[in-house]
């Protein structure tokens, strides 16, 4: 499986339109010579326990790197990891995850030598996404003093890469979605990690929470109806 994917990863030039048609025949002949009833099991509905908040980056396919099956993981990915309060899309994902799919675990995912990161660090204009980079502009400001102290710039772009995901965990936390599911006493714990895409190992970064005790009183809601 490994040799297999990183061939893929390093040479796409047999991957067409037409390919990706054979492929999934191959991945349904696959299945289900191993489980004869594995699109009958899926049909039936999901149940994941995990919300995975990761990066769009091709290399970081959340079932892969974790080696869990179709069901077990859902998942929403942007550019660089983004937990943002205006962005909708990822509000409806989280909403649904923790509020009918009730998941135990949600987790911001990141990898070092991220593109975003590394974009965001410069003063080079790109686009419409330099809206959306600005973000992480703030994170960099936020931690200025620690970055600037980082010679090597490999480093400092992987710092900023932790210090993203450690933000956009907090972010995530202050979202009324999970505050209300952490009030009603639900189960739900929100994590920080960095995919090593050199290395294939993940970094949790010790930023688990299951409160919002550490945050800052300007952020904390009331419970609903008081």
């Amino acid at each position: 499986m490994c040799a297999k994917y990183n061939k893929t990863i390093h040479d796409t030039s047999h991957i067409n339109y037409q390919s990706l048609l054979a492929g999934n025949k191959q991945f349904v002949a696959d299945a289900l010579n191993e489980d004869p009833e594995f699109f009958n099991t899926l049909a039936n509905g999901q149940k994941p326990p995990v919300l995975w908040i990761g990066c769009a980056d091709s290399r970081v396919p959340a079932n892969q790197i974790t080696n869990t099956q179709p069901g077990e993981i859902f998942v929403h990915r942007n550019i660089a990891n983004m937990v943002i309060h205006t962005d909708m899309n990822m509000l409806s994902v989280l909403d649904y995850a923790v509020n009918v799919l009730q998941v135990k675990h949600v987790i911001v995912v990141g990898h070092y030598g991220c593109g975003g990161v590394i974009a965001s660090m410069s003063n080079q204009q790109f686009g419409l996404i330099d809206n959306w980079l600005r973000h992480i502009k703030d994170v960099y400001r936020l931690h200025a003093a620690e970055l600037d102290a980082i010679d090597n710039e490999h480093g400092r772009v992987n710092r900023l890469v932790e210090l993203n995901i450690m933000e956009n965990v907090n972010n995530l936390c202050k979202t009324s979605i999970v505050q209300n599911a952490w009030e009603k006493g639900q189960e739900l714990s929100v994590h920080g990690w960095v995919y090593d895409v050199g290395t294939g190992i993940i970094n949790d970064l010790k930023v688990s929470t299951d409160n919002n005790s550490e945050m800052d009183d300007v952020f904390k809601f009331d419970s609903p109806g008081k």
